[in-house]
């Protein structure tokens, strides 16, 4: 049960983001974050693409219908190979049993919240390297020789994983 309220306060939280960040982006001049960030939203920011968050399963049949009973239908994944990708309106939860340790918030580049290809988009690769060069660490990093399909992981400080997932 308590796992349960961890998870819908999570998706309050995600859910409820997009509607206060536009109040507070309009309620801020020259594009700052309310809290006096001293760094301005640029007109152009990354374009991470998708979101959604990849959750860390006990069973994945309970929590299949659990979520199906909060309104989330089955987009994608095999819940034979213990995966599955949930989706309600634009929000995506990804359902996966024993795959990894913790709960990752993923981004896929490339993709919009209905897996199709969006133009234009941020490399993963010149995401990697803007980061790079602003002092974040990282996890794994994607090879920068490479085109396509390539992923990086870092670490929020609060301990948080973070998948940059690009699959084309």
């Amino acid at each position: 049960m308590k796992n349960y309220t961890t998870i819908l306060i999570l998706l309050a939280v995600i859910i409820g983001c997009s509607s206060s960040s536009k109040t507070i982006l309009q309620q801020t001049d020259n594009n700052q974050i309310a809290t006096n960030s001293p760094h301005p939203l640029n007109k152009e920011n990354m374009k991470l693409g998708a979101f959604s968050v990849s959750l860390n399963v006990k069973d994945i049949n309970a929590s299949k219908q659990f979520y199906e009973n909060l309104g989330f239908t089955v987009f994608a994944g095999d819940l034979k190979k213990n995966y599955l990708i949930m989706k309600n309106e634009g929000t995506l939860i990804g359902l996966f049993q024993g795959m990894f340790e913790s709960n990752i918030l993923t981004f896929n580049p490339g993709w919009d919240e209905n897996a199709q290809a969006v133009d234009p988009f941020d490399d993963v690769r010149a995401i990697q390297r803007e980061l790079k060069e602003k002092g974040v660490e990282f996890a794994t990093q994607a090879d920068e020789s490479t085109t396509g399909p390539a992923s990086f992981v870092i670490t929020d400080p609060d301990g948080n994983v973070i998948l940059v997932d690009q699959h084309r």
